[in-house]
C-alpha cells in the first residue's frame, strides 16, 4: 500500500523512518526483485526520497539492512540444539520460496564488503552443520560446504525464474535431485 511521505519530523524519527524503509524494502525486494524502483520503497514506508538515502546511500546498502535479519534466522536455527543441516536447508528453502533477493544480492555483490559478510555468514551457518551431515550419512562424504552453497545458489536460480505459489513445488524437485536436500 503506497502512502504519502510524512511531514518532516527531524532527527527524533530517525530510528522509525529507518525501519520503516527496511519493511518496506523487505516487501517490495520480495515482490519485485532487487531492482525495484527505490522510490516505491520510500513511497511505502511513507518517507521521502531524501530520507531513503541519507539512511541508505546505495541500493545495496538498503539490500544488506534488509538481509541482514535473513543471516540472523539462519544463525539462531543453527545455534539451537541438535539442529541438522536440513533444519538449515530448509530454512534458507523458506526465505527463498518468498524472496529469492537475499540469495542473488550475496551472489551479485562479491565484491562489497557487507555482501562478504553475509556470504561468510550463510558459508559458516553451513560448514557448521557438514560435520553431522557427514556423520549421519545425510551428506556423503565428499560433499563439501561449498557444493551446498553451489545447491543454494542453483536451487535461488530456478526460483528466481518461478511463480510463487510454484516455488514450493519447485524448490522439493530441486533438493531431491542433490544427495544433501532436506528431507
Amino acid at each position: 500500500m503506497a502512502t504519502s511521505p510524512r511531514s518532516n519530523r527531524g532527527p527524533g524519527a530517525a530510528a522509525e523512518n529507518r525501519a520503516a524503509l527496511i519493511a518496506a524494502a523487505r516487501s517490495i525486494f520480495a515482490t519485485h526483485g532487487l531492482d525495484a524502483p527505490l522510490s516505491s520503497v520510500a513511497r511505502q514506508a511513507g518517507v521521502g526520497q531524501g530520507s531513503l538515502y541519507r539512511h541508505f546511500p546505495t541500493r545495496y546498502s538498503l539490500a544488506v539492512a534488509v538481509f541482514q535479519e535473513n543471516a540472523d534466522e539462519l544463525e539462531a536455527i543453527a545455534s539451537r540444539p541438535g539442529s541438522t543441516l536440513d533444519d538449515v536447508l530448509r530454512a534458507i528453502t523458506d526465505q527463498a520460496v518468498v524472496s529469492t533477493a537475499f540469495f542473488e544480492m550475496i551472489e551479485i555483490e562479491r565484491s562489497d564488503v557487507a555482501g562478504q559478510q553475509l556470504a561468510h555468514r550463510i558459508s559458516t551457518i553451513v560448514t557448521s552443520k557438514m560435520p553431522e551431515a557427514h556423520a549421519s550419512g545425510r551428506a556423503p562424504d565428499w560433499v563439501t560446504s561449498d557444493d551446498v552453497i553451489l545447491g543454494v545458489a542453483m536451487l535461488v536460480g530456478a526460483l528466481a525464474k518461478t511463480a510463487v505459489d510454484e516455488r514450493r513445488a519447485v524448490a522439493a524437485r530441486a533438493w531431491s535431485l542433490l544427495p544433501f536436500g532436506p528431507r
